[in-house]
This record gives C-alpha cells, structure tokens and sequence, in this order.
C-alpha cells in the first residue's frame, strides 16, 4: 500500500487534542467564574468551600438543609427568586490562644452564595425556616396543581 504524504488527522496528536484543550479550557475558566471568591479556600464544610446540602422531596413539598457552622443568623439571607432559592451568608470567626511561650490569633472571613432549583414557584408564605446549631432547615410547600416526581417520555414517531 502506497504511503500517502498526507498527514492523518490522526497521525499528528497536537491536531486531535488541541480542540479538546481548548473547550476544556473554556469549560473551567465558566466553572471558575461561577464560584465566589470565598470558595477558594477550605472556609467551609464543602470541597470548594460551599456549605454541605440536602435536598429532599416530602409528600407537600421539598426539604431543604444546609449545614453552615460559624455563621450567625443574621448573616444569612434566604429568597426565593421565581423557582430558584437564593442561600447567601457571611462567615467571620476568630480564634485565640495563648500559651506562656507564644500567642496565636486566626481569623477566617468570606462570603458564599448558593442557587438551588426548585422545579415549581412557591406560593407567598408556603416556605418556612429554622436554623439551630448551624443547621438550616428549610421547609417549601408545592403549589396545588403542581406534579411532583418524574415524568416518563415516549420515544418515537409521531
């Protein structure tokens, strides 16, 4: 078989990779972007610095809690903006010790902001919270009318 002076796109691996590169790039640079400052470093309990979730569908609604130690409750702020709950907080805490032979003092600041979908718009006064020890606990009722769970679709022609 004749040798062909062609090159292959597949016989040259910058070629085949560099377009991968680049989307995977762009990728992290959004996901980057997306993330608060505060989330770069260990504030909270999360990998990247986000406070730890639970979201769980009940038969009225959805359960929502957040484990967010070391804030105060008015640091927090929780809306509701269209089907998408907003969770916002400020954490600032200070530690000191003081030993005979030296003085520490740590203080740890940041902000975090959290987007949870809901899947439906909460009636006015359908939501209720609660937060005790560092735990938020957030109780949403579904509007009447409103389907919970999943829907099955048919794959096919018409």
């Amino acid at each position: 078989m004749p040798k062909s002076n062609t090159p292959s796109r597949f016989s040259q691996p910058s070629s085949f990779f560099q377009p991968f590169q680049r989307e995977w790039a762009q990728m992290m640079d959004q996901l980057r972007g997306s993330i608060p400052a505060a989330a770069e470093d260990d504030f909270f309990t999360g990998p990247i610095g986000l406070p730890a979730m639970d979201v769980a569908e009940t038969e009225t609604g959805l359960e929502i809690t957040a484990e967010i130690p070391g804030v105060a409750e008015e640091d927090l702020d929780v809306t509701i903006q269209g089907d998408v709950l907003v969770l916002k907080g400020e954490k600032s805490a200070e530690s000191e010790d003081k030993q005979k032979s030296y003085h520490v003092v740590e203080r740890r600041y940041g902000r975090f902001s959290r987007r949870i979908p809901l899947g439906f718009v909460p009636a006015d006064g359908a939501t209720k919270a609660d937060f005790s020890n560092g735990i938020l606990t957030i109780e949403i009722a579904r509007p009447e009318g409103t389907q919970p769970g999943v829907q099955k679709v048919a794959i096919g022609k018409d």
